[in-house]
């Protein structure tokens, strides 16, 4: 068997269906087992959940974030860089690995599942060479009536192989996902989102003109009402007769909490995602107090980020995709907890005063090699 990751590796290519990226999921989901047919779904629309717009915001802050930062594969045994296949720059080579892997963090937010069909795979060792993202609701399983474990999975009703071309890889999330989670939270924000656009679309009248005398003719309450308008739109005065008084309309308690319902609702939502509050403006007195920006974004790493990489992490890195010995990661240190370049020079200095690294050593935490020139980045390999 050839070493995996050292020369080109010939491919054995799938049918390659069109990618659809830009209606993910369908309008209603259920949930269960029925007869040993599973679906992997959720009984809240995801729809409707991202019409939420604290969920929309935390789920774009979380998938933008992760799917901003680039593959690698190091060794297991020592941490160095190794030269990588293509589909761990490029699982799907129909799509930008950033459009996958956001997609692929969407699925595991919402349902605590994700799933990649293999398209190719490499004819000398099987393993898979490329990969698209399969949205939730076209996923099931056949379910072994006694033990409730997986016998086969399908895409569309259709039974897909255990392995090879067609199969599929799947990622499992911390938990069952949030329209599962925190489906009564998702749903009160619904019903208060619609009570507020429903305030909108229909106002209340500020005011109206009550009559004590005899009751008027439709053409004298018509022409009264037109010219209380007239007089509001030109800023005038209004003429109004005895029998007649003007009574401002008076709000509710209830309505006029309208917003800090809703603002409530932001930071409900926001801690059920484990995304800190002030990050969506869902936070009216801010007690988060970070010494620098990358304290902030370890925070929101540990608390917020690190279950979905590690997810991916994890499963892009067991046997069946890498062989032993080498593991698909993040590059986080490089990339989103890199501290900015002062932070770094002042360390630096201070490794160099203490005589803990040499200046080579020190060029190369910077990513120079020995004559101050930028290291190349580590080659692909097919």
């Amino acid at each position: 068997m050839a070493i995996f990751g050292l020369g080109k590796k010939k491919e054995i290519t799938a049918q390659v269906n069109p990618a659809v990226y830009d209606a993910p999921f369908g309008s209603s989901y259920s949930m269960g087992n029925f007869g040993g047919w599973n679906n992997w779904a959720s009984p809240i629309d995801r729809q409707a959940a991202v019409s939420v717009p604290a969920v929309n915001q935390c789920l774009n802050l979380i998938k933008g974030v992760i799917a901003g930062i680039p593959l690698e594969m190091y060794s297991s045994t020592d941490g160095s860089e190794l030269p990588m296949p293509t589909w761990v720059r490029q699982p799907d080579a129909r799509a930008p690995r950033s459009v996958t892997i956001a997609w692929t963090v969407d699925s595991l937010i919402f349902y605590g599942q994700a799933f990649w069909r293999v398209e190719s795979v490499y004819a000398d060792d099987g393993r898979p060479a490329s990969f698209s993202w399969v949205q939730n609701n076209r996923v099931s399983t056949k379910l072994d009536p006694l033990t409730q474990e997986v016998e086969y999975y399908m895409i569309n009703g259709k039974q897909v192989p255990d392995s090879g071309v067609g199969s599929l890889v799947t990622f499992q999330a911390f938990d069952q996902g949030l329209l599962v989670r925190s489906q009564r939270l998702i749903n009160a924000a619904v019903a208060a989102e619609q009570a507020a656009q429903t305030g909108i679309s229909s106002p209340q009248p500020t005011g109206y003109l009550k009559n004590t005398g005899a009751d008027l003719p439709d053409n004298q309450i018509q022409g009264l009402l037109n010219t209380w308008k007239l007089a509001r739109q030109n800023r005038s005065t209004a003429y109004l007769t005895g029998t007649l008084e003007y009574v401002p309309t008076s709000y509710s308690p209830a309505e006029m909490t309208y917003n800090d319902s809703i603002e409530e609702m932001a930071a409900q939502i926001a801690r059920a995602m484990n995304v800190p509050a002030h990050m969506i403006n869902a936070e009216h007195n801010r007690s988060s107090t970070y010494q620098n920006v990358l304290d902030a974004r370890k925070e929101f790493m540990a608390y917020t980020l690190a279950p979905y990489i590690n997810a991916i992490e994890d499963r892009l890195s067991l046997d069946d995709l890498t062989p032993r010995g080498q593991v698909v990661r993040f590059a986080v240190d490089e990339t989103f907890l890199r501290a900015n370049p002062q932070d770094r020079l002042a360390v630096t200095e201070k490794l160099l005063q203490l005589q803990l690294i040499d200046l080579n050593q020190a060029k190369e935490m910077e990513g120079l090699t020995p004559d101050g020139s930028q290291e190349a980045d580590t080659p692909d390999v097919q």
